[in-house]
């Protein structure tokens, strides 16, 4: 596994957190919102989705409701807890320091590569 998809792997509790924080959603309109609000970069498969869903459920940072939907057809909403808020405020707080440290050091690396050459 490369190491982008292990970040990306390692982001996918927060990113649905992030998106079931908004208003409670099913499966499928969380793997679009996060296509939309991504513009094209995150996918989710149901693979990935599901399981992370679960996880999510059993470590208490979101929880599901079955709801009828459109017609007759029922689906499971997901809404995210207020222990998922606070799991979610502070590993995005965790994520922009870790983001703008890895930039900040990307930054000098390129520029003392110039200075070399």
């Amino acid at each position: 596994m490369s190491q982008l998809q292990q970040l990306r792997k390692g982001s996918t509790p927060l990113l649905i957190l992030s998106i079931v924080a908004t208003e409670n959603m099913y499966g499928y309109q969380i793997m679009r919102e996060l296509e939309r609000r991504s513009e094209g970069y995150f996918t989710m498969t149901a693979a990935l989705l599901y399981p992370a869903l679960h996880q999510l459920e059993a470590d208490g940072l979101a929880e599901s409701e079955w709801q009828a939907g459109q017609g007759k057809r029922r689906r499971k909403y997901y809404t995210i807890t207020s222990k998922g808020r606070q799991v979610l405020a502070e590993n995005q707080s965790d994520w922009q320091t870790f983001l703008e440290n890895l930039f900040k050091t990307l930054r000098s690396s390129a520029r003392i590569q110039e200075e070399k050459i």
